[in-house]
């Protein structure tokens, strides 16, 4: 039984959701391969980033089975620029379970759903309580500010023994009735009216009851430690091109960008590379490269990760000869053309380069 103080705050997020909430297609349906698609899709990406991705995964796999029947890399490069694609590859792990191990059918309870891969408490929640309407509360950094700041919750939310305090609260508020208009409410009203840095706190509903407005500590909830500083890397890319097709391999597992397609690559402790070191490294991995021949790149590339902070340069190799078969087994790399160079997974920075040098001119 709900106390009236919960009651009051799932009624008044449900009655705000029903005049503010935004018109987006997964909100129009029980699918729960749509809901799915769109919660892992939105996972650490903003809607109007991730919108476009859900309407292309859609069209191109309209169910489950078409989406585990696709090969990787077309799921990878369609997925491309979204990042973390360690998600696209689970989500294809999981289309393939779900139709093999399920018949085409998601499981519809929370404690099956955690267990495909990909799937965690969020995601399972949301899918139990949208599709399903399973009572399970769902807990995301939108759900995290909610209700740090209305229940003055100064647990930090960064520390994993915190999210067993905010999962009882959020537990304890989803209403038995609607726990999937509820729980969109909430991370709808986390989205757009209680906002990380300007929360538009005159127009709550919530003001009179919400602790953080009342003892001033809008912007001091909910607590956050920080996180690490990002690890420099510099990557320096060979760009090795014969008669207008180019050298890339496929990235391995235990990295970044696992799946996805990119240049030799040598990796330096230091941004600034001598070209006779460059030339040495080259030399010990078999490819002979006179310093002539070598263009020194004009700009560097950087990228940010979650955790790393790349800088890349590119070093555009024109070679007379293509490379001899033993280079390209040690090497793993594999000569392409343009058109299918475009149709390969790769990652943003190497899309960017490739733009900058007029080699794929319509990314």
């Amino acid at each position: 039984m709900a106390t009236p103080e919960q009651a009051f705050f799932a009624g008044t997020l449900i009655r705000w959701y029903g005049q503010h909430k935004r018109a987006l297609p997964w909100r129009d349906t029980t699918d729960p391969y749509f809901i799915w698609l769109s919660e892992v899709i939105l996972q650490q990406t903003r809607v109007a980033q991730g919108l476009p991705y859900y309407l292309k995964f859609t069209e191109a796999y309209p169910t489950v089975q078409q989406l585990a029947a696709a090969p990787e890399d077309e799921v990878l490069r369609l997925w491309q620029g979204l990042g973390y694609y360690s998600r696209a590859r689970n989500m294809h792990h999981t289309a393939k379970t779900v139709t093999d191990a399920y018949g085409g059918h998601f499981p519809e309870r929370y404690a099956e759903l955690i267990r495909l891969k990909g799937i965690g408490s969020y995601t399972a929640a949301a899918i139990a309580s949208f599709a399903f309407r399973e009572q399970v509360a769902v807990l995301d950094g939108n759900v995290f500010r909610v209700l740090a700041r209305v229940f003055g919750v100064s647990d930090d939310i960064a520390a994993p023994a915190s999210r067993k305090v905010f999962q009882q609260l959020a537990d304890e508020l989803v209403p038995a009735d609607t726990p999937d208009i509820y729980n969109q409410a909430i991370m709808e009203f986390g989205a757009i009216q209680c906002t990380p840095v300007m929360p538009d706190c005159l127009f709550c509903p919530l003001q009179q009851s919400c602790f953080a407005f009342n003892h001033g500590m809008v912007q001091e909830l909910p607590v956050k430690a920080k996180a690490k500083a990002a690890r420099p890397r510099y990557f320096h890319y060979i760009v090795l091109e014969h008669e207008g097709a180019f050298y890339l391999r496929k990235r391995l597992e235990g990295d970044i960008w696992q799946g996805l397609y990119d240049f030799y690559l040598y990796e330096s402790p230091d941004k600034h590379l001598p070209p006779a070191d460059l030339l040495r490294e080259l030399r010990e991995a078999g490819l002979e490269i006179e310093e002539a021949h070598l263009q020194l790149p004009q700009k560097e590339y950087k990228h940010v990760l979650s955790h790393q902070k790349l800088t890349a340069r590119f070093y555009h190799i024109k070679l007379r000869s293509r490379l001899k078969e033993e280079v390209l087994q040690e090497s793993r790399l594999a000569l392409f053309t343009v058109g299918q160079i475009e149709a390969l997974p790769k990652p943003i920075l190497i899309n960017s380069y490739l733009k900058d040098a007029r080699i794929l001119v319509y990314l």
